[in-house]
This record gives C-alpha cells, sequence and structure tokens, in this order.
C-alpha cells in the first residue's frame, strides 16, 4: 500500500537540507547514536546529511545501508550498495546487503542467488525470507532450523520468533525468546517479541509493563506505541489508544501501520468522516477485504453512501467468503439500498448458525421484515427466547475459557450450546480446546466433522490440518490440508505459518 509515497522520499532530504550548517562529524555522531538506539529512521537521516559532506565516508555508507534495510528502503539501499562499491567495500557483508535489498524490491530468487551458501546467522535469515516468499516452506523451515542450531544473532532469533508466533507456537516462540534475551535482553526487538508472547497468552497487564518499558527505552519508535495502544484498544480504553496512536504519529505519519490503526481507533469512536478523509486518497489502492478496506466501507455505508459500501463488502465477501464481519457489512449495505430480500440471503448462513450473535439475529429480522419474509418471525422468537440468551452465556463463558487457556472449562461451555454438533463454528471452538487439552482424537473427529459441514470454508480446511499437526499424526493429509487452506486464503499470516512450522514442501 502506497500512503503519500513522495512525502516518505523527500521528508529526509528536507531535514538533511535544514541541517546544512552543521559539519560531517557532529552527523556521523548524532547517526551511529541513533542506530545503536534502534532509532533507524533518525540514523538514516543523519547518515544522508553526514554523506552530504563527505560522500566517500565508507563508516556512514554502512550506517545508512544498514538502517535503509532495517526500515525495509529496498530502493534507498540499492543505491547505497553502488556507493559502499565506488567507496571500495567488498565481502561477504556486501553480498548479503544485495541479497537482501534484493529480497525487499520483490526479487527473492535474485536474493538466493546472491547468498548463495553463506552458513551465517544473516544468511540463514536472508534465506529463510527468500524462500517464504516464494511459497518454499519446507525450505524456510529448514533454513530458520539450521541458522538456529548454529550461532543465530537477533535478527534471525527474531524472524523466527514471528514466525511461530504467526503460527501460535507459544512453546516454540518462549525458547526462542530465551534466546534473544541471551543474546540482548534490553533491545527493542527482544521487548517487542517478549511483549506480544504475552498477550497472546493472555498476560495483558505483563504485556502492557513490558510495552511501556519499551516506550521509554526507544522514544523514536513507533512499535511498542503501536502495540500498547492495541492492548488499550482490546481492553476498550480507545480514548487511551487514541492518544498513543497520535504519539506515533507524531513520529511517523506515513507509515502504513499508524494510519490502520488509526484508522480503527476512529471508526471505534464513531469518527466515519475522518476514516473517510484519511482513506479516500489511496481508495484504488485498498483491498477491500483489509481492515482498512473494510472500514472504509463502513465509512461510506455510515456517510450515506450505500451503494459504494455495497460495491466494496460484496468484493470483500467474495475473496473471504467465511469473513463473518464482511458479510454482516454487506447485509447492512444491502438493506441501506432498499435490498431486503438480498440482505436476508447474505446474514442467513450467520444467522442460521447456533453460535449467531444478537447482531446477526437482529439483521436477519430487519431485512426480514423488509422483504416482507415470514422469516422474521422466527428469528424474532429465537432472538427473545430464553433457550438463546442460555446459548449466549454458554458461547460467551466459552470465549473466556479461551483467552484465559482454560481448554477444559472452554470444552464444558461449547458443549451447553444447543446443537454445537451439528454447527461448523461450534465445532471449530470446541476442536481447537481438545486439541490444545491433548484430547487429539476427539480434536481430529470434531475438527473433521466442522470440515464435512463448511467442505469449502478456508478455516475449516486449516483447522482439520492443525490439529493433526499438533498431534503429530496422519502427516499426508495434514499437509495437504494446510496448503488446500493457504490456496484457498493466500493473505492469511497464519496458514502461512503453520506451513512453515509443519515443515511442508512448496
Amino acid at each position: 500500500m502506497r500512503f503519500f509515497r513522495y512525502a516518505l522520499v523527500l521528508a529526509p532530504l528536507v531535514l538533511v537540507l535544514a541541517a546544512c550548517g552543521e559539519g560531517a562529524a557532529e552527523h556521523a555522531a548524532r547517526a551511529r547514536a541513533a542506530f545503536a538506539a534502534d532509532d533507524y529512521a533518525g540514523a538514516r537521516i543523519e547518515a544522508l546529511a553526514a554523506l552530504d559532506r563527505d560522500g566517500a565516508d565508507r563508516a556512514m555508507l554502512v550506517v545508512l545501508i544498514e538502517s535503509q534495510l532495517r526500515l525495509g528502503d529496498g530502493d534507498g539501499a540499492q543505491a547505497t550498495l553502488q556507493r559502499l562499491v565506488d567507496a571500495g567495500q567488498g565481502g561477504p557483508e556486501l553480498t548479503r546487503w544485495k541479497a537482501e535489498a534484493a529480497l525487499l524490491r520483490g526479487q527473492a530468487r535474485q536474493a538466493l542467488d546472491w547468498i548463495g551458501d553463506d552458513r551465517s546467522a544473516g544468511g540463514w535469515r536472508i534465506r529463510a525470507a527468500a524462500l517464504l516468499a516464494l511459497k518454499d516452506y519446507a525450505g524456510a523451515s529448514q533454513a530458520f532450523r539450521e541458522g538456529m542450531a548454529g550461532e543465530p544473532d537477533l535478527l534471525l532469533a527474531r524472524d523466527y520468533a514471528r514466525t511461530q508466533l504467526e503460527a501460535q507456537d507459544w512453546t516454540g516462540a518462549a525458547a526462542t525468546l530465551a534466546v534473544m534475551q541471551r543474546l540482548s535482553r534490553d533491545a527493542l526487538d527482544t521487548q517487542l517479541v517478549a511483549g506480544e508472547l504475552a498477550q497472546r497468552q493472555g498476560r495483558r497487564d505483563e504485556a502492557a509493563t513490558i510495552y511501556d518499558a519499551a516506550i521509554a527505552a526507544h522514544p523514536r519508535r513507533i512499535e511498542p506505541l503501536l502495540a500498547r495502544a492495541a492492548i488499550a484498544d482490546i481492553g476498550g480504553k480507545v480514548d487511551e489508544a487514541a492518544a498513543l496512536v497520535a504519539r506515533a504519529a507524531a513520529i511517523a505519519p506515513n507509515d502504513a501501520r499508524v494510519v490502520e490503526l488509526g484508522v480503527q481507533v476512529a471508526a471505534e469512536r464513531g469518527e466515519w468522516e475522518k476514516v473517510r478523509s484519511t482513506l479516500a486518497p489511496v481508495e484504488s489502492d485498498l483491498d477491500p477485504r483489509s481492515p482498512n478496506g473494510l472500514k472504509y466501507a463502513e465509512a461510506l455505508l455510515a456517510l450515506n453512501h450505500p451503494e459504494q459500501a455495497r460495491a466494496m463488502f460484496a468484493k470483500a465477501l467474495l475473496l473471504s467468503p467465511q469473513n463473518p464481519y464482511a458479510r454482516i457489512m454487506l447485509g447492512e449495505a444491502q438493506l441501506a439500498t432498499g435490498d431486503g430480500a438480498g440482505a436476508l440471503r447474505t446474514i442467513r448462513p450467520l444467522a442460521d448458525a447456533v453460535t449467531a450473535g444478537p447482531r446477526e439475529l437482529d439483521l436477519a429480522v430487519r431485512a426480514a421484515r423488509a422483504a416482507n419474509d415470514p422469516a422474521a418471525g422466527s428469528y424474532a422468537a429465537r432472538l427473545a427466547s430464553p433457550a438463546y440468551k442460555a446459548d449466549q452465556q454458554a458461547l460467551g463463558a466459552a470465549s473466556a475459557a479461551l483467552a484465559r487457556q482454560d481448554w477444559a472449562g472452554a470444552i464444558a461451555a461449547v458443549q451447553r450450546i444447543g446443537g454445537y454438533d451439528s454447527d461448523a463454528e461450534a465445532l471449530k471452538l470446541l476442536a481447537f480446546a481438545c486439541s490444545k487439552a491433548g484430547r487429539a482424537d476427539e480434536a481430529i473427529a470434531h475438527a473433521d466433522r466442522a470440515l464435512a459441514l463448511a467442505p469449502h470454508n478456508p478455516d475449516m480446511i486449516h483447522l482439520a490440518g492443525l490439529v493433526r499437526l499438533e498431534a503429530g499424526r496422519d502427516r499426508e493429509a495434514m499437509v495437504r490440508l494446510l496448503k488446500q487452506a493457504s490456496e484457498a486464503d493466500p493473505a492469511n499470516r497464519l496458514f502461512r505459518a503453520d506451513l512453515v512450522r509443519s515443515g511442508a514442501a512448496g
């Protein structure tokens, strides 16, 4: 996604020109200090200023390219590479820089060619990333394992930990975090992995404490601010989240991560005009199923542009048919355009499920009434029934138990939901809890039943593979199912991470 591309390019140049009265030594010292403090944006600016006075300063060129690579600036790194060559830089480190710059520019095969048989920690990291980009999950998994078995550095361990976190492999992530803490306990990457692991395991207060410490130690980095804002948002502290996002925006206003979380918080506060004005300049680049795409469509609906919203939600649901939010919002948009029958057809798969929430049933009632469909009465009766209220209480208890990793409690709660054994979503919750509880036979049986009920749903396909992965069973079926899920939803990072964890051939 391209957010204000030209502003990103020009900002460092403007700052360099503003400081043109200072000498190269002062800028070089500040560049080194910024890099040591993990402020790579600041290091890039100061290195550029130093090089503006002494373009052949090899040490500053190294600081510049290392900063560019850590910022994901492949084009800038490519330009700096030539300056390094001209300055006489050579050796394996230069080759690794070439490989990583190629990777950042979308040239994964060229990156592999450059990295060759480099068996350093950096070599393994770049090789794993390139193989991931090429969907060679077995190769990426092997590269990570071999690199970690040797002499890993912090960046290799960080990237491996991130794949483990995405795959919800808490045990593996904790082991990799221990390596990171041994290498550099106070490094920002170590703090971020520690915070994310704590957060994903439901230890939010601990995660918040870790992120607060990271913010204090690294005031020029947006990552801990955004992570802390996300925790505040999850806890319902929307104003606190907004303040943290504003602090991140003061550092990097055009960063896509800042924009996305800012849009999310604005949407939660009902600031739909802010959402629309933020995203309208990049409307043509929005993926309709992305968080920004969905929020933009919701803003259009809230601002009385239902036809535009309907078109965007329809595209989102076509791309991600298992996404309940896209389905609900398409139903709302259809209803807003006067298509009650269409809204009823859209919401029925969710409203008829035993896990249907009040919002789904309320939309079904309104849609059926608009279409003069007699189903309105049955949906309204279900919504008001004691049995439905009991099912909702059981579903809430199951969700709470899953959040605190009380697997036995989650299993018992799901089994209190009426008709759970004939509902794919309820069976998905049950299979996941059984898998985590070590009840592999039950987990596989429930997952297979869910898949039989929803054979084209990528979530159910993935689940059937995941429970086999966790149990160490039926490798052939496990690999086939995980690949099928990833092919059905290639943008899903969890699916990809589980393929890496499985070591499946690409």
